[in-house]
């Protein structure tokens, strides 16, 4: 008699895999791979992803900028897989994609490649078809990921474009490396989980705010929620909910609050508690510290706040009778063009 999958039981191995992933990933040492990019006098990066890994990007975009200076933003892949593409002079586009195999992001590399860019790409599968177009490949290393709903290696991402970032600014590298130590020893189960969970149970509509890298992490929070839960979540930077956005607490709203516990962020996050609190939306905010994490980089702390949410999402999904592992409208690997 063949035994009954438990649902998300993929899921739960694979979340609880991502702190050993991601402290792999940021301590990877990368200056050889970008040597063999031949990247000189650079002045701008683009991310080029989807989905998932389009939320890291948004969470790297953030580090990088602070620490290089540089322009750092997302570009469409259909700028290069429908059209003629964009001038790549003295660019670096960072490609992220778990499969390594969708045509729109091969597409790009090769054509960012074409146009004068130079082509770093993140994958965890080895030797796959984005790796051929790029000039070096950073691999996530998490081992397989079977699981619909991508888990280790959105936090892999993060880690391997840290890492990336060590390569360029060495001075960062003592950083992440001190936040990959943290985040290996992350305790997963935070204490506010039943109450967020309580929280989600009965939610209808979602607002999943951050700022700066936090903003990437809702993003990614938010998809995870429609993804699993089927639940209806939108994510907004704290200095934009505020405006129109607002006007929907006067249906029932629940907030989660994402906060990297960077300084220059905490009064945008606490005039958006406030105003959501007064307005008598569910509202929750979740820390790195509430696990023990400390002193960790913006970028690394949208990494353990992602961590300590997964187990929640998942046991949300499981309890209004969904199987994340395999969600009946989605695929593991998503081909678009």
């Amino acid at each position: 008699m063949t035994e009954r999958k438990q649902a998300g039981a993929l899921m739960a191995r694979e979340s609880a895999e991502a702190p050993a992933v991601f402290a792999r990933a940021a301590t990877a040492d990368h200056r050889a791979a970008l040597e063999r990019t031949g990247v000189t006098d650079l002045h701008a990066i683009l991310t080029i992803a989807r989905g998932s890994s389009d939320a890291a990007a948004s969470v790297l975009a953030y580090e990088f900028m602070r620490e290089t200076g540089l322009p750092m933003t997302s570009l469409p892949p259909s700028v290069f897989s429908l059209g003629e593409g964009v001038r790549m002079d003295g660019t670096l586009a960072l490609l992220i994609s778990q499969s390594g195999a969708s045509d729109d992001l091969v597409r790009s590399a090769r054509g960012a490649r074409a146009k004068g860019g130079k082509v770093v790409a993140i994958t965890n599968a080895p030797a796959s078809a984005v790796e051929a177009e790029a000039d070096a490949t950073l691999p996530i290393d998490a081992g397989e990921e079977r699981a619909v709903p991508a888990t280790k290696t959105v936090i892999g991402s993060v880690g391997a474009g840290m890492a990336l970032l060590a390569a360029l600014v060495p001075a960062y590298a003592a950083r992440a490396t001190a936040s990959a130590e943290t985040l290996q020893n992350i305790k997963l189960d935070h204490p506010e989980s039943a109450r967020l969970q309580a929280i989600l149970l009965r939610a209808q509509h979602v607002y999943v705010i951050g700022r700066d890298t936090g903003f990437g992490a809702a993003q990614e929070v938010a998809l995870k929620l429609k993804e699993c839960c089927a639940l209806h979540a939108e994510a907004y930077s704290a200095s934009e909910v505020l405006h129109g956005p607002l006007q929907l607490v006067s249906r029932q709203l629940t907030v989660i609050l994402l906060d990297t516990e960077a300084g220059e962020v905490q009064e945008s996050l606490d005039t958006a508690e406030q105003r959501f609190t007064e307005k008598r939306a569910d509202v929750i905010r979740l820390r790195p510290s509430d696990v023990g994490a400390l002193d960790l980089t913006p970028a690394a702390a949208a990494a353990a706040l992602l961590a300590m949410i997964y187990p929640v999402v998942l046991a949300t999904a499981v309890a209004l009778g969904h199987d994340p592992d395999a969600p009946d409208t989605l695929s593991k690997v998503t081909r678009t063009t």
